[in-house]
């Protein structure tokens, strides 16, 4: 990538409980591909989603991106903070009608692969608490874009569905607030997991409804267990070790994840040496689009 100032990446993990070694393999991604672009990267914390967010995690979170050496250029931003603006985005999109309130529930629907739409003319139980769903089949389609790993992707929106942008409880969604803290954040380059890659096109239908900037994409191959499943919180990963060899060693583990050979005696090396070297290597040609799965002596 040509480096340039205007480079703006994030790392936006939810606060529900401490970084694993994939979390750590995402930061480390995103943060790489921003300071070898000479660009900027940001963290931001969301947590919209109160109860699966338990107290002091998002700290938790800050002091293990710190611990890795992964510092961030501007102040923190928390999700939960963001209403307001996610509303006048919403009102927005209904003002489009390119969003309607639905009574549907997931019980109702069990029997489809995707929502089938019911309420797109009208609530079917006004009795009902409402979300808010995306009509899908209204916005930009097909959504075409080039991933900078995977190639050029192309979705049908309305084949995935009408995805929730409020949910009943009015707690907000992860598809609206993303898009909207990412266009209010001026991010250039979105580098995540490949988890969410068929996220994208909703997140780049609501970018075209919206008139928000379209981002660069990069989606990072995940880390998995020797089972083949993702590491993740709820499959129990186990968190980042706290002691300074460990993470020297977890460090070098994760570069080793992200494809880009560090080499051996980097790993007893300090975390500021290492990211130095890191950055001043980092080539996202050498990643590879399938699943890492970490030796058993980095598990």
């Amino acid at each position: 990538m040509t480096a340039t100032a205007s480079y703006r990446g994030r790392f936006a993990p939810t606060p529900s409980g401490p970084l694993h070694l994939g979390s750590l393999v995402a930061a480390l991604g995103s943060y790489l591909d921003a300071r070898a672009a000479g660009g900027q990267w940001l963290v931001r914390i969301e947590d919209i989603d109160p109860p699966r967010c338990p107290d002091g995690a998002d700290c938790t979170i800050l002091q293990q991106l710190e611990r890795f050496g992964l510092y961030w250029d501007e102040a923190v931003c928390w999700q939960h903070t963001r209403s307001d603006a996610y509303q006048r985005a919403l009102e927005q999109l209904i003002t489009q009608r390119l969003a309607y309130p639905c009574s549907c529930s997931r019980k109702q629907w069990q029997d489809f692969d995707v929502y089938p739409g019911w309420c797109r003319d009208g609530v079917r139980d006004a009795t009902k608490p409402i979300a808010w769903r995306l009509r899908s089949d209204l916005g930009q389609r097909p959504v075409v874009w080039q991933d900078r790993l995977f190639g050029r992707q192309q979705f049908d929106p309305a084949a995935l569905g009408d995805v929730v942008l409020k949910r009943k409880d009015a707690l907000w969604a992860y598809q609206l607030a993303v898009v909207v803290d990412d266009a209010d954040q001026a991010i250039t380059d979105i580098v995540r997991g490949y988890d969410l890659l068929d996220n994208t096109p909703w997140q780049r239908q609501l970018q075209a409804a919206l008139g928000y900037a379209t981002p660069r994409y990069l989606h990072l191959p995940l880390v998995v267990s020797a089972d083949g499943q993702k590491l993740s919180k709820q499959n129990l990963a186990p968190p980042l070790a706290d002691a300074p060899d460990a993470v020297r060693r977890q460090l070098h583990q994760a570069l080793t994840l992200l494809d880009q050979a560090p080499p051996a005696t980097l790993a007893s090396e300090p975390v500021d040496t290492q990211l130095q070297w890191a950055i001043a290597h980092w080539s996202p040609e050498r990643l590879t689009p399938h699943a890492h799965r970490p030796t058993p002596e980095e598990s």
